[in-house]
């Protein structure tokens, strides 16, 4: 059995679909709540700096399908 003591049963009991709807599930929950994730002054300054850097050149940076391809290598 796994040791958080919500779970009635084991996850590798459960199949693939159902342990991705378990894990989408999760991390939905999670959003729902996102006012209560603590960001860093760190954070903060990266986003900004980042946010600032797309308003004066939305152009900059790489679509999706770029990206999705570099990882997919």
């Amino acid at each position: 059995m796994s040791g958080h003591p919500l779970l009635k049963m084991e996850i590798s009991q459960l199949s693939v679909a159902e342990r991705i709807q378990l894990a989408e599930d999760l991390w939905d929950s999670i959003l729902a709540e996102s006012d209560e994730l603590p960001w860093t002054d760190a954070q903060t300054q990266e986003l900004d700096r980042r946010l600032e850097q797309y308003q004066a050149d939305p152009k900059i940076g790489s679509s999706w399908e770029v990206v999705k391809g570099r990882l997919e290598l």
